[in-house]
């Protein structure tokens, strides 16, 4: 067996972990394939936040026996760690920890107790494709938000250690980067130290730019919120993890921190370039009555987010959700998903429309082979189209938004 093909699904701490998994099978001798068909291995590395990834995974290892039979099927990654009852068409089952080095268990299945992991496995990309890499940080969670079974799939909270941080950036020499964990705010708390030390090294590298991944509200206190303000590297892109503007819900969902905390916060993010504020939104949470999701929907207007991610709610055995009373019906949850989405439209067109007149900073990432088209990104977030002969991955400009030949809605 000498062909893989590799599918991950979910956020981009996982698909940092689906590029770790590729380099590990390349080093040791085996060949990626294009397609499942031409395999000999099918990797699926695998999400487990909703029941719907569960499920798309069940569907995605069904696929691939049924497209290529003899093909050897390995399930890695959340879904082993919370749900190995329901796996479906999986020759090789491994967990979060062991897919890292995934050619010692090419035959064997292991899954072991994510929360006996006390350090940060750390292994260092030594390549990437993208213009603006991911770099993991943080594994794990220490909450235990009611309604998630993601500490269950990465156990406590691990750090990188700084000098791994910036090997790993000095190594893919990026000019930009994201950094990312699966609770990001909680970097450096098992070494004594808060995110604010690392970015204070990170601004001596010779990246120019880089951005946060997602963050608790009251993970940005005023001495980091100071930080960021006069920074010249730091991108003015937040993406807070909100889950709900009802205070009840909040609550409901054990989370620590209240709606005044939020419109605090957004009132104090005033940058030169205006600031993009994405959030991530829960609907449909047990309790949550209609008038709940009003105030949620009206908060958000008020709190000025310029975008939303929605997630109807998804119940997950073995969080405190899952047998909590009042359930919300299917259709309300999909209902209220879908008024969330189309004000979430209406709110980015408007972040745009006060951008256009604005010269930006692009970084290109790519040039469409269909299109002939340049993709670029400004600091604050917006992704726009350029017309050009010259590719222009991996340079900056400076354009009026005004001037782009499309943006990204």
């Amino acid at each position: 067996m000498k062909n893989f093909f590799i599918k991950t699904l979910g956020c981009k701490t996982n698909q940092i972990e689906g590029q770790l998994i590729s380099q590990n099978m390349l080093e040791n001798g085996f060949e990626k394939s294009p397609t499942v068909t031409d395999a000999d291995i099918y990797i699926l590395n695998s999400c487990a936040v909703t029941h719907h990834a569960e499920a798309q995974a069940n569907y995605l290892l069904g696929q691939a026996k049924r497209l290529n039979p003899n093909i050897k099927t390995i399930l890695c990654g959340c879904m082993p760690q919370t749900n190995k009852d329901d796996i479906k068409n999986a020759d090789i089952i491994l967990g979060n920890t062991e897919k890292l080095n995934i050619v010692d268990y090419l035959n064997k299945s292991s899954v072991n107790d994510i929360f006996n992991e006390d350090k940060f496995s750390f292994h260092i990309l030594k390549s990437s494709s993208s213009t603006r890499p991911s770099i993991k940080i943080q594994d794990g969670c220490n909450n235990r938000c009611a309604y998630c079974i993601i500490p269950y799939a990465r156990g406590k909270s691990r750090s990188n250690s700084i000098k791994n941080i910036l090997d790993q950036i000095n190594t893919l020499k990026p000019k930009e980067i994201v950094l990312t964990g699966i609770h990001l705010g909680q970097w450096g708390q098992d070494f004594n130290l808060k995110l604010i030390d690392l970015l204070k090294e990170i601004e001596k590298t010779d990246i120019l730019r880089y951005r946060l991944g997602s963050l608790y509200v009251n993970e940005i206190d005023d001495e980091l919120l100071n930080f960021l303000l006069n920074s010249k590297k730091f991108c003015p892109h937040f993406h807070l993890s909100l889950q709900s503007m009802c205070d009840k819900t909040l609550k409901n969902m054990n989370r620590f921190y209240t709606v005044e905390d939020v419109f605090n916060l957004t009132n104090k993010l005033r940058f030169d370039v205006p600031v993009f504020i994405g959030c991530d939104v829960i609907v449909g949470f047990p309790g949550e009555t209609e008038e709940d999701f009003e105030t949620t929907y009206h908060n958000l207007i008020k709190a000025g987010v310029n975008k939303i991610h929605v997630f109807p709610y998804s119940k997950r055995k073995g969080t405190k959700a899952y047998d909590m009373d009042n359930q919300v019906q299917e259709n309300t949850k999909t209902n209220r998903a879908k008024k969330l989405t189309i004000l979430s439209t209406a709110l980015y067109k408007k972040f745009v429309k006060s951008n256009m007149d604005l010269e930006h900073e692009f970084i290109f990432e790519k040039k469409s082979i269909k299109t002939g088209l340049n993709c670029g990104v400004t600091k604050n977030y917006i992704k726009a189209f350029f017309k050009g002969e010259t590719d222009l991955k991996g340079s900056f400009k400076k354009i009026k938004l005004k001037d782009a030949y499309k943006i990204d809605f």
